[in-house]
């Protein structure tokens, strides 16, 4: 990934920008080295500061309270959870041209997971599933909505119209069938609990194969945890869902809103950053190509038996991952 801009209204930030800010606000760490990390991230720029540190900007406005979010939150998240997630040791101000707050994180070691190409997807499978049970185990009161906590219909029209901006680019029928499926799946009517909402493989941290770490908790609260079954489909492969789906505890209409809200963010991700972000575009086809895969089998497994067909039909489809 190249430091360019992913966005026409992002803040132009460079090694010399985040130095100024370091010698006035942090003189002591002024001098440490200073390296910016290569990322698929949208929102923020990230710079490695010395051995055990990270800078973390936010690139565009949307971003701009996710840093004091965090300093509220991650505290108090981070005795609850169990893997390690971002630390914040320092708030940095706005300054030297730099419109909004910044942060300073303990740095976390680790390689990013690539979908296709997991060690021990596995081990995966079930580290993640756990994370996100333990996150709908949470009781903090107080939460902020998590910013995909609501139902799935919140985001029905910007999902059409993804849809018919990839019109011969994808299966547009199918991912419309496959986005109505999940529509037509019963609501979460429980209390709301907490989830990450943006549990992407680039904010996933992986050493010796095994999950090492959740980053980036902008999108932390409180909703429908139905969101945080997305990486099933952005990272796993068939075989490991479902042991990701029974660590996280999700019954059917979960995992069907769960695999809706994967392909909403991957129809909307493909068009926006088809040329600016292709790792995301990557990813995003990966995962509609996966979903509509998975949908089309359970539909082959429903045809099958309402033509009342040999059980050897049943039986070719009982180890496919559940729809």
């Amino acid at each position: 990934m190249t430091p360019g801009p992913m966005h026409a209204h992002e803040a132009r930030i460079d090694d010399s920008l985040v130095r100024r800010l370091l010698a006035a606000q942090f003189p002591k760490w002024a001098e440490l080295p200073l390296k910016r990390v290569e990322s698929a991230g949208t929102v923020n720029a990230v710079y490695r500061l010395g051995d055990d540190m990270a800078v973390r900007l936010p690139r565009i406005p949307e971003g701009a309270g996710d840093v004091e979010k965090e300093c509220a939150w991650l505290p108090r998240l981070a005795p609850l959870l169990p893997l390690p997630v971002p630390e914040v040791i320092a708030l940095g101000a706005p300054a030297e041209g730099y419109p909004w707050p910044w942060a300073v994180l303990r740095w976390l070691d680790g390689e990013l997971p690539v979908a296709g190409a997991l060690a021990d997807a596995g081990g995966m499978a079930v580290g993640l599933g756990a994370f996100v049970a333990a996150m709908r185990q949470v009781d903090l009161p107080g939460g902020p909505p998590a910013y995909r906590g609501a139902p799935l219909v919140t985001v029905d029209t910007v999902t059409r119209s993804a849809i018919a901006e990839l019109d011969g680019t994808i299966d547009t029928p199918a991912a419309t069938a496959a986005w109505e499926a999940a529509l037509a799946a019963p609501r979460w009517t429980g209390p709301p609990v907490w989830l990450h909402s943006d549990l992407m493989p680039m904010n996933l941290l992986v050493r010796q194969g095994g999950l090492a770490a959740v980053l980036d908790f902008a999108t932390v609260g409180i909703g429908d945890p139905a969101c945080d079954l997305v990486a099933a489909w952005n990272l796993l492969p068939a075989e490991a869902r479902p042991a990701f789906r029974q660590a996280a505890g999700a019954d059917d209409a979960m995992w069907a809103r769960g695999r809706g809200w994967a392909l909403s963010m991957a129809l909307t991700q493909l068009p926006y950053y088809r040329t600016t972000n292709p790792v995301i575009a990557a990813n995003a086809a990966y995962v509609i190509r996966e979903v509509l895969g998975e949908v089309d089998q359970g539909l082959s497994r429903g045809s099958c038996r309402r033509r009342g067909a040999r059980h050897a039909c049943v039986d070719r489809h009982r180890s496919r991952p559940p729809t």
